[in-house]
């Protein structure tokens, strides 16, 4: 890993993350509608999608540990070739079963995908030079997931606006066109991808096997003996309730102030591009958070802007407001994950990088699950507004939750530990209140 420069690096990661974001960006103005083209009814689609957030729910952890085990490269092969297999059930299903097994083929992708590809571009980074700040690029990996996804649902309306072809219907445009975008992202991932293992083959597939639920346990204990590396975790449990308001009921609560559904969505198609275009916005800005504020303190102040961009959905009466604070909402969600992340990584050691991140993600999961079964139907039985509030208080009440990992940076800067005096060393099990334990040196990662 370490022959490749920081910036090479970097630059790679970038062009693998909008590779990997720019067929999503197709999908999503026409996933929905195209299992209803197919016969599919609402709850029928309900039930299809909940396919894959119960696998994702079971995988995410030992997918993680495996990734951790195995190496990040073959992890993320499977998980790009299993997405292309299900794009291709997708072009095909016309019955219920079929379109279960192409979600949870999606499920499958979602959980092999989480986490391999930003630890590959933390750990190649410090192995290139230790020093390295890599929160730069993560900051900018959000700006491309914005800008791919966006560019993507512009491109999928275009084709769309295109068809149907021959006798390939309109919807269906848009998912052949992400099969090929998928496919050259394989391709891409294969030359770009370089990492060092120490080991290959059947031997070393069996070896991961045996070595993934250990890495799985140590990264709970890693939880176990860092109040930090605590503490950031449970922040994606607000964060991943809280986001049910944004994504959920923001779709409802513009169709009540606009007063007519059809015409909402109309809106809210070009406005959802236009979201994604500011959350890549708000990730660059992340550099400048960094500099004058440093991770911890930006985080905790974009967690309560959060929360006061989500009740200004619920407080404003015409649908230029409610759109404006939606835009400022994703605004301040591009810059918050590169912080957030920042500071989680700061906090690993590198051999359980993706199993930690898994474990995050598992919890933002379980919460937006919980989140949309408790906001949903508080919204039904009282006011959208009304959930929209209890959403933006979840939000906002997370960001106390940043003051051990602005602590222990404070106490490493005075020491003259990290760089940016952000964030600590990795809770490698040497210490136990989320200071950088005396014998380390740099995070081994």
């Amino acid at each position: 890993m370490s022959a490749l420069s920081v910036r090479q690096i970097r630059r790679r990661y970038l062009v693998l993350y909008a590779l990997r974001w720019l067929p999503a960006g197709l999908l999503i103005p026409v996933m929905i509608l195209l299992m209803q083209e197919r016969g599919l009814s609402l709850s029928q689609i309900g039930l299809v999608v909940t396919a894959q957030g119960l696998i994702v729910l079971a995988l995410e952890l030992p997918t993680g540990g495996f990734a951790d085990a195995l190496g990040r490269k073959p992890v993320l092969v499977a998980a790009w070739v299993t997405c292309v297999i299900s794009l291709v059930v997708f072009v095909v299903a016309d019955s219920f079963w079929l379109f279960v097994l192409c979600w949870g083929l999606q499920g499958v992708y979602r959980a092999l995908d989480s986490g391999p590809l930003e630890s590959w571009y933390v750990d190649a980074t410090l192995a290139a030079d230790p020093e390295a700040e890599y929160e730069r690029g993560l900051g900018y990996a959000g700006t491309v997931i914005g800008v791919a996804i966006g560019a993507g649902a512009l491109l999928s309306g275009g084709l769309v606006a295109l068809g149907p072809i021959g006798p390939v219907s309109a919807l269906t445009l848009p998912v052949l066109a992400a099969i090929a975008l998928q496919t050259v992202a394989l391709v891409a991932l294969l030359i770009l991808l370089v990492e060092t293992r120490s080991a290959k083959g059947a031997g070393a597939l069996r070896a991961s096997i045996t070595e993934a639920p250990r890495m799985v346990g140590q990264a709970f204990g890693l939880l176990r003996r860092s109040r930090v590396l605590l503490a950031l975790v449970a922040v994606e449990l607000f964060w991943g309730f809280g986001m049910v308001a944004f994504e959920g009921l923001l779709p409802v609560r513009l169709a009540e102030v606009v007063g007519d559904a059809d015409r909402a969505a109309a809106l809210l198609g070009p406005a959802t591009s236009v979201a994604w275009l500011a959350n890549a916005a708000g990730a660059a800005l992340t550099p400048l958070m960094l500099r004058h504020l440093g991770a911890a303190p930006s985080a905790a102040l974009l967690r309560v802007l959060q929360g006061v961009t989500v009740v200004g959905m619920g407080l404003f009466a015409g649908p230029v407001g409610v759109l404006i604070a939606y835009l400022a909402c994703y605004a301040v969600h591009g810059a918050s994950n590169p912080l957030h992340m920042g500071l989680l990584h700061r906090q690993v050691d590198g051999p359980y990088r993706t199993s930690v991140i898994s474990l995050n993600s598992m919890m933002a999961g379980g919460a937006g699950a919980l989140g949309a079964v408790v906001l949903t139907a508080l919204a039904e039985r009282t006011s959208v507004s009304l959930g929209l509030f209890v959403g933006a208080v979840v939000l906002a009440v997370a960001a106390p939750l940043y003051l051990p990992a602005w602590r222990a940076g404070r106490r490493v800067a005075t020491l003259g530990g990290c760089g940016d005096g952000s964030v600590d060393g990795p809770a490698d099990g040497r210490s136990h209140d989320g200071a950088t334990p005396a014998t380390a040196g740099m995070p081994g990662t």
